[in-house]
């Protein structure tokens, strides 16, 4: 959503909503326009080159000396008392997580019109890191689907046996979802989107994506080189979409070495302001 989009004031409500609501999408595909684009393009595939050699490298090694070693010491699928694992491992649920961070925005697009100036302004501000976030989890989610429908790794035991390299390529059978994991890219997309935006949750974030992460591995629902995997390609992918809104100036901007940076936001303090005014009698 743009942060200080044209709108005319005089407008009803719906018409304004429209407005808004048109414009927070258009800016999305419009073509990039930042000049230092080229630089940051560069910088961001050296580091997706680093980090993919390196989780790729942990990949390889946990397929033949971890993967069924490790699935072997978990406690048996179903335990009834990890019905607490089962609840924690929803919050990196793909489709929870999107349900949420949409919910969030069609708050902000319902309510961004009724406001005016500075408030709308900052409110949209908001609505633009949220497009961000939702953007990298959704982004990386659909290439996770991808990679699982056209990889097809077995999760472990199917067939019998913890064989961590039982595959049947595009069978389109749930049990052959594995590889990568859905909740860790899920996981790792939002813990890097989140971050990048707000540095000071980096901790909380990592912690978050860790957790998720080890819940998968506790309830026997992949190997752990899927969840590395699926961490590769949230990072990865919520690279690529903060590039994209840098490129556009969007959130971001890029500095003269071509890093990324996010624009400072509302603070706290003010977005609570302008939530009260805005659902004040």
């Amino acid at each position: 959503m743009a942060a200080s989009p044209s709108v005319d004031d005089s407008k009803n409500y719906l018409a304004r909503f429209s407005t808004l609501t048109w414009l927070s999408l258009a800016q999305l595909v419009r073509s990039p326009s930042h000049s230092r684009r080229a630089e940051a393009a560069r910088r961001a595939a050296r580091h997706v080159l680093w980090i993919s050699a390196g989780l790729g490298a942990a990949i390889v090694v946990l397929m033949y000396a971890i993967d069924a070693w490790e699935i072997a010491q978990m406690p048996k699928r179903g335990t009834p008392s990890l019905w607490w694992v089962r609840i924690l491992t929803d919050f990196g649920k793909d489709e929870y997580v999107l349900a949420g961070l949409g919910g969030l925005l069609i708050a902000v697009a319902i309510t961004a019109p009724a406001l005016h100036g500075i408030r709308r302004s900052l409110l949209l501000g908001l609505g633009t890191r949220l497009q961000f976030i939702f953007c990298a989890v959704a982004v990386s989610s659909l290439v996770t689907e991808v990679l699982k429908y056209s990889i097809g790794r077995g999760r472990p035991f199917v067939g019998g046996e913890a064989n961590a390299f039982h595959f049947s390529h595009f069978a389109g059978n749930p049990a052959y979802f594995s590889f990568p994991s859905g909740h860790a890219t899920t996981a790792f997309a939002l813990a890097f989107a989140v971050s990048v935006i707000w540095p000071k949750a980096r901790f909380a974030m990592a912690v978050y994506a860790l957790v998720i992460a080890a819940t998968r591995l506790v309830l026997v629902a992949h190997h752990p080189s899927d969840v590395v995997a699926g961490a590769l390609v949230g990072i990865v992918g919520a690279m690529f979409v903060r590039y994209w809104f840098a490129a556009r100036r969007l959130g971001f901007v890029i500095q003269r070495d071509g890093s990324i940076v996010s624009l400072a936001g509302p603070s706290s303090g003010r977005l609570k302001r302008v939530a009260r005014d805005a659902f004040a009698p």
